[in-house]
């Protein structure tokens, strides 16, 4: 694949490969440093795709795919906010804050260490609010297995919601 195919085909990508990774790292410059390692990645393998059918949804999962070895192998190192964007108003409004991000970060590690398909499909219709359709094509799954293994994976997470909350008590 020529530099001038590569451009035309992932380069139009750039602003929902951005949306994916920014609620994935939940973190500006955390987002755009994936979406680098992404077209990296894609522009390291150019020569092996052959033709791809949609562009978007191959970037999608070679970025989603990152991101999981990112989270497998602890390198990723998330910052929420910049310490001067946070405005205190009180210790219990920061206290509160603090148990929200934590909350969030458990809830998003459960999801990871969801099995597959699980996690993946969790990911894809919940993080990346992606439709049934996009994800059937993707996965190669019907839409009712799609909505079926999402259950079950909803019912796990809740399940270790409940076991989290009831500990913290």
């Amino acid at each position: 694949m020529q530099a001038s195919d590569f451009k035309q085909l992932f380069l139009p990508c750039h602003r929902k490969l951005f949306s994916v990774a920014y609620r994935l790292m939940g973190n500006v410059q955390a987002a755009e440093d994936l979406v680098q390692e992404t077209f990296l990645k894609l522009w390291m393998q150019r020569d092996k795709m052959g033709t791809v059918d949609h562009p978007e949804a191959y970037s999608i999962t070679v970025l989603r795919r990152l991101f999981y070895d990112k989270m497998r192998t602890g390198r990723l190192q998330e910052v929420d906010k910049d310490v001067g964007t946070l405005q205190v108003s009180s210790s219990q409004n920061i206290s509160r804050q603090l148990e929200q991000a934590d909350e969030c970060q458990r809830v998003r590690q459960m999801i990871v260490s969801l099995p597959e398909p699980q996690a993946s499909i969790m990911l894809m219709r919940d993080v990346e609010d992606r439709s049934y359709e996009e994800i059937s094509i993707e996965t190669g799954l019907t839409e009712v297995n799609i909505r079926s293994i999402l259950s079950r994976a909803r019912k796990k997470i809740r399940e270790q919601i409940k076991a989290m909350r009831y500990d913290k008590d």
